[in-house]
């Protein structure tokens, strides 16, 4: 997933990205919506976890030019090259204590969250991470990897970040148009505010969603 210029994104084209797919039928429902990127969930405490197996089998079941984002939360760095080996990964996304020399050793663009359950001065944060592709911004403490549906106060976010801003936590089809017109991100991000129920994707859901960030890029662009 490119993410858009850094800082905002563009009046145009919000970019959406799906995370914690546990099903191919679903992730493929997805990607017929025209998202940007599915995400699959590498912490085995997580009720998204996916297997090495099952995560070779939703990604090759995509269409071509769909990015495919792994999560990892402190993962061991031979537990991360297992799935690179393994899975056709695009970018990848650290939501633990890694630093930035771990998070840039693969060779692949990633992306870093940001707890903002916990970080208190999240541009400091975010320094420290220079050769991120962009920041995810999330409602949960440091140690968790999100899908929790709370939201934050989007007024914390800083003004300026090193990299764009991809917003997550607690959206849905009914908040997402206003985070959009208040953050101006490169990119959203949701997991259980299209779910039927923990790692089951609602397509009904999901069409919802992807319509809500047109709209609210349309709206945008009328300004």
């Amino acid at each position: 997933m490119n993410v858009a210029q850094p800082g905002t994104g563009t009046v145009s084209h919000t970019q959406i990205k799906i995370c914690g797919f546990t099903r191919p039928d679903q992730a493929l429902a997805a990607a017929e919506l025209g998202i940007d990127s599915i995400g699959l969930v590498f912490y085995p405490p997580s009720p998204r976890f996916v297997t090495i197996d099952q995560a070779r089998e939703i990604a090759c079941n995509l269409p071509p030019f769909l990015a495919v984002t792994a999560l990892f939360l402190d993962a061991t760095a031979d537990e991360v090259q297992a799935v690179l080996d393994a899975v056709p990964v695009n970018l990848l996304q650290f939501h633990g204590t890694e630093t930035e020399a771990f998070c840039d050793s693969f060779g692949r663009p990633y992306i870093k969250a940001v707890a903002m359950g916990s970080i208190t001065q999240a541009d400091e944060y975010c320094a420290g991470y220079r050769s991120a592709r962009g920041f995810l911004l999330d409602s949960n403490s440091a140690g968790a990897a999100g899908g929790s549906g709370d939201t934050f106060e989007w007024s914390r976010i800083p003004r300026a970040l090193p990299a764009p801003v991809i917003l997550a936590g607690g959206i849905d089809a009914d908040n997402v148009g206003q985070g959009i017109a208040a953050v101006r991100p490169g990119a959203v991000d949701v997991s259980s505010g299209v779910e039927s129920s923990r790692g089951v994707k609602d397509t009904a859901k999901m069409q919802r969603f992807v319509a809500a960030v047109r709209e609210a890029d349309r709206k945008l662009a009328s300004r």
